[in-house]
This record gives structure tokens, sequence and C-alpha cells, in this order.
């Protein structure tokens, strides 16, 4: 066995999930190593669903412009019920949200942040399998097999697993992972559909038997190439494999390895139910497939952390869990390299079971409950539903690294542990085209943005003491925070010309909207795009006792 130098992570796992986590610490300068059992990436569409959350992420990642050339809109759904056309779903959203949703292929959003990585001179290490681990205070040891069968020792100050539904990282915590199975199994293929449904819907049509209950269904998700759709259903007898024992875990969940469908199996699911005239054609593949609901009792253990499939798996409705994995490591990945340039207060890492075990909880729930009733039984109105598939109503209030909720005032905009949204109209003394928000928050840390009120705003005027603000911010975090100014529209000519920060202006009132922005506040954005903090008005000594809340000077 062959010995290895330190590495700061190892990442076991290449997909969507360890990708995510790999860029978001290679980005930060961190060492990791991302090892895979696979020799090459899977050809399969599995997760198509690019949620807008992601694509906000992505494009603080700096790399939403390869997705969205890759990607094809999702606009809405068509729904059948034994051939009656329902209500069609609309997947709009308010208009300062800056994305849409999309459907990618797993296989392309594996590739487009595998490229991405390699930026970064890092790679994937395929047909590497990790097989077992021991941590102690100082570390991890892994034991790694090869390609080539030969066994490695890797030494770690972190381990991650992204290693999926059956995660070795898992096992190896001995991590309960309670739940239970569904026990309908279902076909998946990648095929080209010759028919003339509207571009960019999904198709969902369902067919209720005597007794009510849905006895066949054929739903149809758009892919990008001409004409190509992942095509979905019940099995039909003879592709049945419930009769085989489960896995050596006892879950049942994703691809399974029996045979697959045809194109004629899937041609005679589109006969029965497509709700116009189909024929399928250019097979690329399929696959038998079976979902389980299940959650881990925690997302870390000392050391070591769980993610996506290895932490949650749940129905495939409203395309929630690589969305969620690709946050839960997002989450992680700054947490992780904070603690390990030593800037990190100790109790950082355990934020990270306590921020996302709660989103896994809440969202293995829903989509248990929207496989079961459908999306369009969930009790809250449809502007509300729209914003939670889409991911953007996820936060963190009650988070030991923010502010008490209350904070900000008068209930209005977004509160400490909120999503920080997005608004546009900014513009500079130089740049002669507006900017976003978003555009001022990509690729950086944290961000203290600080607004100065108004005449007659509560809270008071004028940014006089911002600089001192912005000091305060840098010496508790040791250089790692940097400060925007964002002045009204209103603010006198030449007010902040001589201040040594950036300064913005809020030319069409946009940022003021959404953050109900009214007197002297201050905005602390954490590196995964949420407030750490809202102050109104701000004090050098309360921003350091949020600071504090993170950092360890």
């Amino acid at each position: 066995m062959v010995s290895t130098d330190t590495v700061d992570v190892l990442i076991a796992g290449a997909g969507p999930v360890g990708l995510t986590a790999a860029v978001e610490l290679r980005r930060r300068g961190i060492g990791c190593r991302v090892v895979d059992r696979l020799p090459e990436r899977l050809p399969y569409a599995k997760a198509v669903g690019i949620q807008p959350r992601t694509l906000e992420i992505w494009d603080r990642m700096g790399l939403v412009r390869a997705a969205l050339e890759a990607a094809v809109p999702m606009l809405g759904q068509l729904t059948y019920v034994n051939g009656a056309e329902r209500p069609r779903i609309e997947l709009a959203l308010p208009p300062e949200v800056p994305y849409g949703f999309a459907a990618l292929p797993q296989y392309e959003t594996e590739r487009i942040l595998d490229e991405f990585l390699a930026r970064f001179g890092s790679r994937i290490e395929r047909g590497t399998e990790l097989v077992g681990f021991a941590q102690d205070a100082d570390g991890v040891t892994s034991r790694l097999v090869t390609a080539s069968g030969a066994q490695e020792e890797v030494r770690s100050r972190y381990l991650v697993g992204c290693d999926g539904a059956h995660s070795a990282v898992r096992k190896g915590l001995g991590l309960g992972f309670e739940g239970g199975a569904f026990p309908e199994e279902y076909m998946l293929g990648d095929v080209e559909l010759d028919w003339d449904m509207p571009h960019g819907y999904g198709v969902r049509s369902m067919h209720l038997g005597a007794d009510g209950a849905v006895d066949d269904v054929l739903v149809c998700i758009p892919l990008p190439g001409h004409g190509r759709y992942r095509v979905s259903s019940m099995v039909p007898p003879e592709l049945r494999t419930a009769a085989r024992a489960e896995s050596g875990d006892g879950v049942a969940h994703g691809l399974d390895g029996g045979a697959g469908p045809s194109l004629s199996h899937l041609q005679d699911v589109l006969d029965r139910l497509a709700p116009r005239p189909a024929t399928a054609s250019a097979l690329r593949w399929s696959s038998v497939f079976r979902i389980s609901h299940r959650i881990v009792d925690r997302y870390a253990d000392g050391r070591v952390f769980v993610a996506g499939d290895a932490a949650h798996i749940h129905p495939p409705t409203g395309a929630q869990g690589m969305n969620t994995g690709i946050q839960d490591a997002y989450n992680l990945a700054w947490k992780l390299a904070l603690a390990i340039q030593g800037g990190a207060r100790p109790e950082l890492l355990a934020s990270y079971d306590t921020e996302r075990r709660p989103v896994g909880v809440e969202v293995v729930g829903r989509t248990v409950r929207h496989a079961a009733e459908g999306v369009q039984a969930d009790p809250d109105d449809p502007g509300t539903v729209m914003l939670r598939e889409a991911q953007l109503l996820i936060g963190y209030r009650g988070s030991p690294l923010v502010g008490p909720p209350e904070e900000g005032g008068d209930g209005d905009g977004p509160r400490a542990g909120d999503r920080a949204p997005d608004c546009g109209g900014l513009t500079g003394h130089i740049a002669a085209h507006p900017l976003r928000l978003y555009d001022l928050l990509r690729d950086r840390g944290h961000l203290l943005l600080l607004y100065a009120g108004g005449d007659g705003e509560p809270g008071g005027t004028g940014a006089d003491d911002f600089p001192a603000l912005a000091a305060a911010a840098r010496d508790v975090s040791l250089g790692r925070v940097a400060t925007c100014v964002v002045l009204p529209d209103a603010a006198p000519a030449g007010a902040g010309d001589t201040m040594t920060l950036p300064v913005y202006r809020d030319r069409r009132g946009e940022f003021a909207r959404q953050y109900a922005a009214r007197g002297r506040t201050a905005f602390l954005v954490r590196p995964d795009g949420y407030l750490s903090a809202r102050l109104q008005p701000p004090t050098a000594g309360e921003l350091a006792s949020r600071l504090a809340l993170v950092f360890q000077a």
C-alpha cells in the first residue's frame, strides 16, 4: 500500500454534487482530490431539471453561461387525465428573479462542472473507489482502490461523501438512513418524439382506474436536441424487478441493473397515453428505476460529511434532488475553505448539519406528498408553490450563523438567513451600463453592502461612517469581507466621489425596493448568497458581533 501526501479535502463521488464541492474548494484555493469508482461519465439523462436557484449559484461560481447555452427552457407542464386536458401549469416567476427553469441532462451538467474544475488544474480520478476510512482528531485516513487494482492510502483533513444512495461514506459512518420505498417501478428512455406538442413544456398524461387511482402514467420532459425527450412511465410486467432482493443496505433507489425498455416498450405507452399522435425513435439509452425516500440522521460526524443522495433520497417530483444536493455542497464548501484557511470559529462546520438537514427533511416530505397527490394538491397559493419549487424560499433563519430574525425594522424585505435577492439598475463611476447586484456578488466571499438612506428616512442618511464600518469588517474577518456602498438615486451629485470604497447608485430604486432599505442599513451577504445580518442603523460593534459568529480573528 502506497501512502500519498496529505490533501485538504478528499471527495468521494464525481456527480454534480461532488463536482460542485470540488469547484468551490478549488476556487477558494483549497486542495482536493475527487475520486469516482465509475471508469467514465454515464450517458444517462437522470436528473434533468435545473432550478432557478441552481442557476443563481452557477452565476456566482462563474459557469452559468455554459449551462445556459447547453440547456433548454422549461416553460411549464401540460397535464392530461384520461385524455382530457387539465389546466396548464406555467412556470412563471416574479420579474426580479434572474433565471427561469431549465432542462439539462445530468451528463451535460457533469461535463460543464468537470471542464470548469479543470481550469483549476484538478481532474476526476476515474475508476478509483473509496473502500474504507478512519478519522481522528487531526484528519481522515482513507483507503482507495485504483483502476489498476492498486491500493492507496490518502490522508486528508476532511472527507466529503457525495457517493450516492449506496454511499460508502454514509455506511462507514454508521449513519441512520430511515425512510421507505415505493412499490411501483418505472422505466426511462431518452428518445426523439415526432409530435406536435408545444416546445418547452413537459407533458404528464395519467389514466385513472374505476377506483380513481392512477394505474398508468406517461411523463415527457424536453431535452436539448431536436425533438428529444426523457420519457418515463410504469414498467410492463416483463421488465419488473421487484421480486429481486434489494441491495445489501436495503436501499432500492435509482437506475436498476435489469433489462431496460426497448423502443417498442416506450412506443406502447405513447400509443396509450400521448395526448397527440407520437412516434418515438433514436433511443439513446433506457433503464428501469425504483424510488425510495430516506434521510440520514445527521449530515456530519467529526471531519466527515455527506451530501446529495448520500444524505437524502426521494421521488423525482419537481426535480428537487440534484438541485438540493448542489446546494448542500455549496453550503459546505465555503465553510470548509474558511476552516482550512484558519479563519473560522470552531462551530462553523457544525452549522452545515444545522442548516441543511432541515432542508432535506422538508424536501423529502414534500416530494413524497407531491408524488402521491400531485403538486396541484399543495395548499399554498400558486405563487408560493412556484417559488418553493424553484428553491428560492430556502433560508436559514434561526441558524447560529445569522442574527435574530426580527432584525430590520418593519417586517418588509429579506431578513438575516434569507436568500439575498437580485436587482438591476446599479451604476458606477466608470461602467457605462447598469449592473445587477449579482454582478457585484460574483466570485466573492462575504460582501458587506452599505446603503445610505434618503432624506427623511428612518435610520438617518449619509455615509460618513461607512469607511469605519468597512474597516471593522476587515479587522474581524482578517480581510475576508469586501464592502460596497449603494447610494439612493436622489443622493446629491458628487456624493461618494471621495470615498475609497466602491460606490454604486440605485438608479431605478430596485435595490431599495427589493431589500426594503429605508435609512442607513448594512446587509452582510454570505458566500452562498444568504444574508448573515441586516443592521439598521449599523454600528461597528453590532457588525463585529455578527461577523464573530463566523470568523475567529
